[in-house]
């Protein structure tokens, strides 16, 4: 089977050769303790695990799609104040963030490391400022679409890998222009302003969609939605039916009538309320399936049956603990699910540095077995 093959048979509860080895993704913290504890100096770090799991480097399968969701202009990214060890600044969103200057502040601009950081203030805070926002989300504006994107995406076709692009959610994406507390509170106060959002980011995305199902097929969707603490949403399942589930099902119809197959939610948290929504919305696909959140990927096959499919769910503790006790975690959660098929098993989220490079070698020993890559 080809990668797309495997990945495609493998979340669509169909009958792969091998399930993807999928162990899950590092950090820069992690990395730095792994380079003390035994990866090799300058050696990509999966390259590293495959050889010394005695597999061969599984082929890419994926390729993205050349068209961005992101704002056009972004905002001047700038220090505003280096004080107490922090530094204050203006990231490329518009939000007003603060972060230790232990890290340069360009961490600030995506997931490289495990660091915490604090909104003192955000874009949207009126609705004057709702409408400059607007301007920054026009369709056509240059930079949108790669140039020539059609004959881009007549070579993207040729090559035959699975399609895939990334969006954010309505949750998420209004959760970055008026804060996470904002955001809640304008549920209550002013909801139909809340609504408004969501139907603008919900047509925005629908129309790049459109164009990108017009040229090929978009074999999956992968949807990021952060809406769940450890135990609960973070906002009621009512609510997320009422204002969410709409432009799901609106992104979904596109992609499915288009003859994509794949819809990818990845939210952290507790997700166990979310799920029927989801299923409702058409989505097939959650991830990364935090255990410490307590989520319980084998209780939800049992409640949900085929009607979703999961990656990661390994929890990480355990896997930190090493010997019996990741050993255990993984037997407990792999072959369970692998009964059945549509699960890509690997870590629940980033992987921590306290997940040490020996322990990480033999779970993926373990993975690499169970999915087929190694006897």
């Amino acid at each position: 089977m080809t990668a797309k093959e495997r990945y495609l048979e493998t979340l669509l509860f169909g009958k792969p050769d091998k399930v993807p080895f999928s162990p899950g993704g590092p950090r820069e913290s992690t990395l730095r303790a792994w380079r003390e504890q035994g990866l090799p100096e300058g050696k990509n770090y999966f390259e590293a695990v495959c050889e010394t799991v005695g597999m061969p480097v599984p082929e890419g399968g994926m390729e993205w799609i050349p068209v961005s969701f992101q704002m056009i202009p972004q905002f001047e990214e700038k220090v505003l104040e280096h004080r107490d060890g922090h530094y204050v600044v203006q990231d490329w969103m518009g939000a007003i963030t603060e972060i230790s200057d232990e890290f340069d502040y360009t961490y600030i601009r995506a997931a490289r490391d495990f660091v915490t950081r604090k909104w003192h203030r955000f874009p949207v805070q009126t609705r004057e400022d709702w409408e400059r926002m607007k301007e920054r989300f026009r369709l056509d504006t240059p930079g949108r679409f790669a140039e020539d994107f059609a004959g881009r995406c007549a070579e993207i076709r040729k090559r035959g890998l699975l399609t895939t692009t990334h969006v954010n959610g309505p949750f998420w994406q209004l959760r970055e222009w008026c804060g996470f507390e904002g955001l809640c509170t304008l549920f209550i106060d002013d909801p139909e302003f809340v609504r408004e959002m969501v139907v603008f980011w919900q047509e925005f995305v629908a129309q790049i969609l459109e164009r990108i199902t017009a040229q090929l097929t978009l074999g999956r969707l992968g949807i990021s939605e952060d809406m769940a603490y450890k135990a609960h949403s973070m906002i009621s399942p009512a609510m997320t039916r009422k204002y969410l589930l709409p432009c799901y099902e609106r992104w979904v119809g596109i992609v499915k009538k288009g003859g994509g197959q794949l819809i990818d939610m990845d939210s952290d948290g507790y997700i166990g309320e979310l799920i029927p929504i989801w299923i409702d919305a058409g989505i097939n696909v959650c991830c990364p399936i935090e255990v410490a959140a307590h989520n319980d990927i084998v209780e939800f096959r049992e409640r949900f049956g085929k009607k979703m499919a999961y990656t990661g769910g390994i929890d990480k503790r355990a896997m930190a603990k090493g010997g019996v006790v990741m050993e255990a975690e993984v037997m407990r959660v792999v072959p369970s699910l692998f009964q059945d098929g549509g699960f890509i098993p690997g870590c629940d989220h980033g992987v921590p540095p306290d997940i040490s490079w020996p322990d990480f070698i033999e779970y993926s020993r373990l993975l690499a077995k169970l999915c087929g890559w190694v006897k």
